[in-house]
This record gives structure tokens, C-alpha cells and sequence, in this order.
């Protein structure tokens, strides 16, 4: 084919593309000189930058900055307790520890603030056992109160990146120290630990982005974050442009913590080569006594601050009063979740094979670059993405107001799977491409020489070897849609609760007892890819 029409082949990738990544162009965008609301969107910023914005700003920072400390001493201190040592319970911890994974870290936030608050039965029981009047423990709705759930909802992205990379490269090494004499507390602080360094800053870069792009906790809580200032400045100052400004300064940030993600996930690759030592010295050493109570202690109060108690915490109101729970409702928000899930993650495969096997086929430099433009939605924070949606969805609505665009886009399906597709594409795409890499090349050449196109190379060669990937991809973005909250607040349909809607709206009107099951509901749905990930992890050792 001619170069000119060979181009016309990526036309289809570019607006793929150009779909995916609009809402963030879209902020960019923002900035651009546009007539009057230009004006009052600079008002709006100078005015918020001399009253609330500096508060905003030091509050986000200082929440990520004790969360990003938190997870990685707690995530690198149970990957090393489970990988260098041996004691009663260890395998058993190896996959308890991923059970924060499954709790949505707004629902730790209802069930702490359920049991822990003044009229809480915490409180009530120290009163009336003791005769104490007035508060007893410190206001759980706080910013030290939110550092605590972020910390035990997070910190297994810290430990699997840790686990791994001691597992997989602090053996032989540490059997050559202990040749040349070196005591086990030198061998893990002057050889273990720096080699998890990378892994660790990887992992703090997940956390830290989790945090910012967070709205249950820190709106339920109260919390004056970025992001706060952002919905402030386009629901309540009615002015998108505003919003959309300091939605790119806050997208700034979390660009450069998946830059240094990514700069720490390449060190990870030459920070030792992988191998086995042969001696007793590779193998966990064995742990007794005092030592070994301390390994449980590590290990277990994490598990228990971040999944146990939560969850004994929402089965209390099950248990004690069935009555007040909405079991008519019930039904209907789960479909709606539901459906919303499946729709997404259907749409999601589709898109990432496409994106996948485009990218198989020419691996050229715009095409890859095509395909990482399509993914960087998912560093973009949910009410990030609404903003930079309903941005252009505006422009072209006032533009063209015959058209219709506002109408169908929101509060409609149409609007919700898209700001979906935007922030969840990526996580199906990874998927498909790790499957992808496990299939040779040779098997392209051999259909190619047989006379195969496209298609029948994508349906009858690559799609049976894909199966499994493309089936976890459809169920790590079905989790994902389940738990999202802040898009799906503003964009759903009219009358079309989720659970996740659902369980922030009882709980922001103290109705916490009924939060309890929709709560546990995405807790259940929570706990399927954790259940997977640990199988693979445990094959994998």
C-alpha cells in the first residue's frame, strides 16, 4: 500500500484516541483565551488564590505527604516480615495482607466514623460503663482521621511491589553477605532494602495518586483538599473554565508522580539480576519467641485496622436491627451497578484489543504513541475527568445548541460510560498487552505465510491465546466502575443510583447503619480480584 493511504490506517487510532483523551486536552485547553469567561475565570482564580486555594493546597500536600510515609513503612515492613522471615502463619499472611485491596477507602471511612464517633457504641459503652461525660476519643472526621484510612486502605500497593521485588532479588544476594560475614541486621538494611527502594517509590507513587484522585473520604470527612476547591469552583462559583484551570494544576501533580512511578518501575529492572541461591542462607530465616511475636504484630494489624474492623464494624447494624436496612432498594442499585460494570468492561476489552493489536502489528512510534495517549486517563483524578468531559460538551452545546450534545451526554448512559472508558481503558490495556507479550511472534509469521489478514490472525489466532487476559481485564474494570464514586455522583442518570452513589449519600446523612450493606456489597465484589491476585501471586513463588 502507498505511504499516503498506509497512513489512513491510523486514522481510526486517532480518534480513538482523540475520544479517550479529550477531557484532559480539553483541561490544557482551558487555559486558552475564550472571551468573557476567560475574564471571570481569572476573577474567580485570583480571588481563591488569595483567600481558601493556599489552604487547599498545604492540606493536599500535607495529607500525601504523611500517606505516602505511612504506606511505605507499613507496605515495606510486611513485605519483608513475610519475605526474609519464616514463622507460624506466614503463608497465610502472604495473601491477607491483600485484603485492604477489596475495601473502597470511603468505606473504611463509614465504618470507622460509625463505631468511633461521639454517639458511636464506643463512646456510649466507655460512658456508661466508667460514668465519663463528653468526648472520649479524638473527632474521627479530620485530616489525621483521613491519614489513617488512606494509610490501611493503601498500603498493599507498597507491599506487592516490595513483596515482589525481595522475593525475586534479595536471596542470592544476601547469601553472598552472609559468605562474606555480615550479620543478618547489616544484610537486610545495607542489602534488602535498598534493592525494594524502587519498588517502594513505586508503590508510594500509586498511593499518592489514589489519594489525590480520592473524593469519598476527604468530602465526607470534610477535608478542604485541591480537589475540593475544584468542585467549589464549578458547582458552587457556577464556572467550568475556573474548575477546569485548577483541575490542570492538580493534573500536573499527578503526572509527575506516574513519571516517577515509571522512572522507578525501570530501576526495578536493573536493580539486581534475578536468580536462586542454593545455600540454607536464601531461604526466610526462621523466627522464634519474642521475634516471631513481632513478625505477627506487623503483619496482623495492618490486616486488621484495614479490612477486619471495617467490616465487623458494618456487620454490626446486620446484626442488630434488620429492619432498617433497604432491602427493596437493594436490588435495584446492585443492577444498576451491574449494568453500568458490564457495559464498561465490554466496551474497555473491545477498545484495548484494538489499541493492543494495532500496536502488534506496527509498532511504530506514532501508533505507540497513539496508543500511550489513549491511556493517560487513568492518571487523572474521577472529578478531573467529569470537568474536562462537560468542558467541550459545553463549548459545542453553545456553539451548535440545536444539536442536542448537552442532552446526550449528561446525566445519560452515554456521558457515564465515557468518563468510564476514559479513567479505566488503561487498566484493560495492560492487561491485553501482558497477554500479548506472551505470545511469540513466530505464530504472526506463520498465519501471515498461510494467507491469514487481519481479522482471521486477531479471531483465530491471537483471541484463544488471549482469553484469560482479556477476561481479568473485564473483571478489573467491572470492580473499578463498582467503586467509582465521584464521576458517577455527578453524571449518572436521573433515578439511577449505584451502591457506591448510594452508600456516600446514607452515609453523608448519618444514615450509617442502612451504608452498611451497599457498603459490604462492593466489599464482596472487592474481594474477587483480590482472591485472584493472590493465587497468582502464590503460583508465582
Amino acid at each position: 500500500m502507498p505511504r499516503p493511504f498506509a497512513a489512513l490506517r491510523t486514522v481510526p487510532l486517532l480518534l480513538l484516541a482523540g475520544l479517550l483523551s479529550l477531557p484532559v486536552l480539553a483541561l490544557v485547553g482551558a487555559w486558552l483565551p475564550w472571551g468573557a469567561a476567560e475574564t471571570s475565570a481569572g476573577a474567580i482564580l485570583r480571588e481563591m488564590a488569595a483567600t481558601v486555594l493556599p489552604g487547599y493546597v498545604w492540606t493536599t500536600l500535607w495529607l500525601a505527604l504523611w500517606v505516602g510515609v505511612g504506606a511505605a513503612v507499613v507496605g515495606t515492613a510486611c513485605a519483608a516480615a513475610v519475605t526474609l522471615f519464616e514463622f507460624p502463619g506466614r503463608r497465610v499472611f502472604e495473601w491477607l495482607l491483600l485484603l485492604p485491596l477489596a475495601m473502597p477507602a470511603y468505606v473504611t471511612a463509614y465504618a470507622y466514623t460509625d463505631f468511633l464517633q461521639f454517639s458511636g457504641p464506643l463512646q456510649v459503652g466507655l460512658r456508661e460503663t466508667f460514668g465519663l461525660e463528653g468526648r472520649l476519643l479524638p473527632e474521627v472526621r479530620s485530616l489525621w482521621g483521613a491519614i489513617w484510612v488512606f494509610l490501611f486502605s493503601l498500603y498493599p500497593y507498597v507491599y506487592l511491589l516490595a513483596r515482589t521485588a525481595l522475593g525475586e532479588r534479595a536471596a542470592h544476594l544476601m547469601e553472598a553477605a552472609r559468605l562474606l560475614g555480615a550479620p543478618l541486621h547489616r544484610r537486610i538494611a545495607a542489602i534488602a532494602l535498598p534493592l525494594a527502594r524502587p519498588a517502594v517509590a513505586a508503590g508510594v507513587a500509586l498511593v499518592l495518586m489514589e489519594t489525590l484522585a480520592d473524593f469519598g473520604v476527604t468530602s465526607y470527612f470534610g477535608i478542604q483538599t485541591f480537589t475540593t476547591g475544584i468542585l467549589k469552583a464549578w458547582l458552587s462559583m457556577d464556572n467550568r473554565t475556573a474548575a477546569a484551570q485548577l483541575s490542570t494544576m492538580l493534573l500536573a501533580l499527578v503526572l509527575l508522580l506516574l513519571w516517577l512511578e515509571h522512572r522507578a518501575q525501570q530501576r526495578m529492572r536493573f536493580a539486581a539480576p534475578r536468580g536462586h541461591a542454593g545455600g540454607a542462607e536464601a531461604q526466610p530465616v526462621r523466627l522464634r519467641g519474642a521475634r516471631c511475636l513481632l513478625a505477627w504484630a506487623v503483619c496482623a494489624v495492618p490486616v486488621f485496622m484495614g479490612f477486619v474492623a471495617p467490616v465487623v464494624f458494618m456487620l454490626r447494624p446486620l446484626a442488630s436491627d434488620w429492619s432498617v436496612l433497604p432491602w427493596e432498594r437493594f436490588l435495584e442499585w446492585a443492577w444498576n451497578s451491574v449494568r453500568l460494570g458490564g457495559i464498561t468492561a465490554g466496551l474497555a476489552v473491545a477498545v484495548a484489543l484494538a489499541l493492543a493489536f494495532a500496536v502488534r502489528r506496527r509498532p511504530d512510534l506514532l501508533t505507540r504513541g497513539v496508543v500511550r495517549l489513549a491511556g493517560v486517563g487513568y492518571a487523572v483524578p474521577g472529578a478531573v475527568i467529569v470537568v474536562g468531559l462537560l468542558l467541550p460538551v459545553g463549548w459545542l452545546q453553545g456553539l451548535v445548541p440545536h444539536w442536542g450534545v448537552g442532552a446526550l451526554v449528561t446525566t445519560t448512559a452515554v456521558g457515564i460510560v465515557w468518563a468510564y472508558l476514559v479513567r479505566f481503558c488503561a487498566v484493560a490495556l495492560q492487561s491485553v498487552q501482558s497477554g500479548y507479550a506472551r505470545i511469540p511472534g513466530s505464530l504472526d509469521d506463520s498465519a501471515r505465510m498461510l494467507g491469514a489478514g487481519n481479522s482471521r490472525l486477531l479471531a483465530q489466532v491471537h483471541w484463544p491465546l488471549l482469553r484469560r487476559s482479556t477476561a481479568a481485564a473485564a473483571l478489573l474494570v467491572f470492580v473499578d466502575v463498582m467503586k467509582e464514586l465521584p464521576a458517577t455522583m455527578v453524571l449518572r442518570p436521573f433515578n439511577s443510583d449505584t451502591l457506591a452513589v448510594v452508600a456516600y449519600q446514607l452515609a453523608r446523612d448519618e444514615r450509617l447503619g442502612e451504608a452498611a450493606l451497599p457498603s459490604l456489597a462492593l466489599v464482596l465484589v472487592g474481594l474477587v480480584p483480590v482472591v485472584l491476585l493472590s493465587r497468582t501471586l502464590r503460583g508465582r513463588s
